[in-house]
């Protein structure tokens, strides 16, 4: 979720113009990573669950790139881009982390 805040306070300084381009996509992929995070969530079994991460997982690589193109095309400055680029690195890492949790669990194996 925090991501997501961080991407909307992003796109506050795009130009207007821009509002159903690249700030549009901007909103839509940083929405759409916690909303499949709950939506895999609330599914029955590990195996939806993993799927609905997997799915954020690309979401929040599109992001990233949208984040990415909107500083090479000079809608943001790079300190903004650096901060929302940590917050989406560190989102990685914990979706990576409890997908490889949930299939280990899912195939018996523990982690020791």
């Amino acid at each position: 979720m925090d991501l997501a805040v961080e991407s909307y306070e992003l796109t506050k300084y795009f130009p207007r113009e821009d509002v159903y381009g690249l700030t549009s996509q901007v909103k839509r992929a940083a929405a759409s990573v916690p909303a499949s995070i709950a939506e895999g969530y609330g599914r029955d079994g590990a195996g939806s669950y993993v799927q609905h991460l997997k799915i954020a997982q690309g979401s929040l690589k599109e992001l990233e790139t949208h984040i990415l193109l909107s500083s090479r095309i000079g809608l943001t400055s790079q300190d903004r881009v650096s901060k929302a680029m940590a917050i989406s690195e560190e989102v990685g890492k914990m979706l990576r982390s409890l997908i490889r949790s949930l299939q280990d669990e899912r195939n018996g194996r523990t982690s020791e």
